[in-house]
C-alpha cells in the first residue's frame, strides 16, 4: 500500500536536495492532451542531475510513495497523470536537458532525458548527420517520454523506433541505484539487455535520464511525391515497387484516406491542397537519396511504373524542398483537423502489412453496423501502424455517440487482434489501455511483465496504476 505525499515526506525530502528542486504543481504537469484525465500531485520534482534523481527515488521507496515521471507532456495514454490513489509526486526531467557529447565519426549522441527532440535535431544537423526520429509534437516531446513510450513517428520504415535508436542507457531504478549504461556500441551481448526492458516501460521499471543515441548520414539529396492509388491494397503494391526500386531510399511511406483530406478542408481550409477533389486514397511518399540519384527522376519513373501497374491514377512530385515540406504539413495537419472535428473514438494500432487491407475493408463493414460513423483511416502504413478514428455522422456531435464509444473500441480492437496486430502501436499503454493489455496479451507475457515489476519495484511505487493494472 502506497502512502500520500504529504507535508512530512516533502519536509524530509527538500532537507536532502538543493533549493527549488520540489515546486509546487502547476496545472501543466496534471493535465493531459484529450483531456479525459486529471491528475494529482503533492508537489513536483524537477531535478537537475542523475543524483538528485538517485535521492528522490531512494526516499520515495522508504516513505512508500508514488512517483509519476514527467517529461513532455504529449503522451495521449494518460501515462503522464495519475488520476486516483494516494497523492504521489511527479518527477519532471525538464532540468535534465544536456547534451552531453556529439560524436560524429562514431554516429552517436549521448543526451539528457530533458532534451526537447528539436533540440537533439539540431545538434545532430550541427554535426552534419540526422538524428530521424520525427513527430507532431517533436517541438515539446522530450527524450525520456519518447524512449519511455518506444515512440515511432514518421521515419520507422527506414531508421525505426526509439529502441533502434538507443545504443545506451543511463537508467535510476526504484530504489535509487543507478544503472551506468551509456555504451556506445552496436554488438553487447553481456547478458540481458536491460535498455530494452526499459524502452517502452513507461516509468514503470527505472527513470531514464540519459541516452547515448544513434545517429545517421544526412541523406544528399531528398524529395518527396503525393500519389493517388484505387486502394490500400494498391498502396502496399506501391510500397513494395519503390522498396525494389530504391531500397532503403525510401524514407516514408504515408497513407491518406480522403475523409481526412475532406476534414483538412472544413477544419483548416488555409492548408493548400494538390487535388481540386480529394481522393479516396493518397500516398506521401518521401526519399532519402544519395547525390548520385535524382530524387524528382526517380520518383518520375516510379509514378510512371505505378501507372503501368494500375497501381496510381494521379501525383504530384515536389519541385523543391519547400513544397516537399508542404506536402508532410498537409499529412501532420490530418490530427489538428481531427481534433476540431472531434472524435467518437480514436486508435493507434499496427497489423502485419498484408493484413492491412482486409482489416480496413472489415473494419469499416463493422462500423457500418454499429451505426451512422465516419471514419478517418490514415498513418505510417510502410511500418503496419494506423491511425483509425471514428467521428460522427455530419451535423452530428460527438455527444450523442456516448453510449456507443466503448463498442465501437473494442470493435476495432477485436478485429486488430484477430488479424494478428496490436491495439498499441506507438503510444504506450498508459492508463487508458490497461484492459486492453489485459485482454489481448498472452497471460504467460502479462505474468511475467507483473514478476519484472516487482522484482525491480517491489515496493510498486513507479508510475502506479500505468501498464499493469493494481
Amino acid at each position: 500500500m502506497l502512502n500520500p505525499c504529504d507535508p512530512a515526506f516533502l519536509q524530509a525530502l527538500e532537507a536532502q536536495l538543493p533549493p527549488g528542486v520540489l515546486r509546487a504543481p502547476e496545472d501543466r504537469y496534471l493535465t493531459e492532451l484529450r483531456g479525459r484525465y486529471r491528475g494529482q500531485a503533492g508537489a513536483v520534482a524537477c531535478p537537475g542531475s542523475v543524483e538528485e534523481v538517485a535521492s528522490i527515488l531512494k526516499a520515495a521507496q522508504a516513505a512508500r510513495v508514488g512517483v509519476v515521471p514527467y517529461a513532455g507532456g504529449t503522451g495521449l495514454v494518460a501515462g503522464q497523470v495519475m488520476p486516483e490513489g494516494p497523492l504521489p509526486l511527479v518527477l519532471s526531467v525538464e532540468r535534465l536537458n544536456r547534451i552531453r557529447s556529439v560524436e560524429p565519426l562514431g554516429n552517436v549522441l549521448v543526451a539528457e532525458a530533458g532534451c526537447i527532440l528539436t533540440e537533439v535535431q539540431a545538434a545532430a544537423e550541427g554535426a552534419e548527420r540526422l538524428f530521424p526520429m520525427s513527430l507532431g509534437s517533436e517541438g515539446s516531446a522530450r527524450i525520456g517520454g519518447l524512449l519511455g513510450t518506444n515512440a515511432g513517428g514518421t521515419g520507422v520504415l527506414r531508421y525505426g523506433t526509439m529502441r533502434e535508436l538507443a545504443l545506451g542507457l543511463e537508467v535510476v531504478l526504484a530504489d535509487g541505484r543507478v544503472i551506468h549504461g551509456l555504451k556506445r556500441l552496436r554488438k553487447n551481448n553481456m547478458g540481458y539487455d536491460l535498455r530494452h526492458l526499459m524502452i517502452g516501460s513507461e516509468g514503470t521499471l527505472g527513470v531514464i535520464t540519459a541516452a547515448a543515441l544513434r545517429l545517421f548520414p544526412r541523406p544528399a539529396r531528398t524529395g518527396a511525391a503525393l500519389i493517388v492509388v484505387p486502394s490500400p491494397e494498391a498502396a502496399l503494391r506501391l510500397l513494395a515497387l519503390a522498396q525494389a526500386r530504391l531500397g532503403e531510399g525510401v524514407s516514408g511511406f504515408e497513407l491518406i484516406g480522403g475523409q481526412g483530406l475532406h476534414f483538412l478542408a472544413e477544419a483548416l481550409p488555409q492548408i493548400r491542397q494538390p487535388f481540386a477533389e480529394p481522393p479516396e486514397w493518397l500516398v506521401l511518399v518521401d526519399l532519402g537519396l544519395v547525390a548520385a540519384l535524382d530524387p524528382a527522376a526517380e520518383l518520375e519513373g516510379l509514378f510512371e511504373a505505378a501507372v503501368e501497374a494500375d497501381l496510381a491514377s494521379d501525383g504530384v512530385i515536389a519541385g523543391s524542398e519547400a513544397q516537399r515540406a508542404a506536402f508532410w504539413h498537409l499529412r501532420e495537419a490530418i490530427p489538428e483537423a481531427n481534433r476540431k472535428i472531434g472524435a467518437v473514438a480514436s486508435h493507434d494500432v499496427s497489423l502485419p502489412l498484408a493484413a492491412l487491407p482486409a482489416f480496413i475493408a472489415e473494419a469499416g463493414a463493422a462500423l457500418a453496423d454499429l451505426g451512422d460513423l465516419r471514419v478517418n483511416c490514415f498513418g505510417h502504413v510502410g511500418d503496419g501502424n494506423l491511425h483509425y478514428n471514428i467521428f460522427p455522422a455530419p451535423g452530428r456531435k460527438r455527444a450523442e455517440y456516448d453510449g456507443l464509444r466503448d463498442r465501437v473500441t473494442q470493435t476495432v480492437h477485436d478485429l486488430v487482434h484477430g488479424f494478428g496486430g496490436s491495439v498499441s502501436a506507438e503510444h504506450g499503454v498508459g492508463r487508458l489501455k490497461t484492459g486492453d493489455l489485459e485482454r489481448y496479451v498472452d497471460p504467460v507475457a502479462v505474468s511475467a511483465m507483473r514478476s519484472i515489476k516487482a522484482a525491480l519495484d517491489p515496493a510498486g511505487i513507479l508510475n502506479p496504476g500505468a501498464v499493469l493494472k493494481g
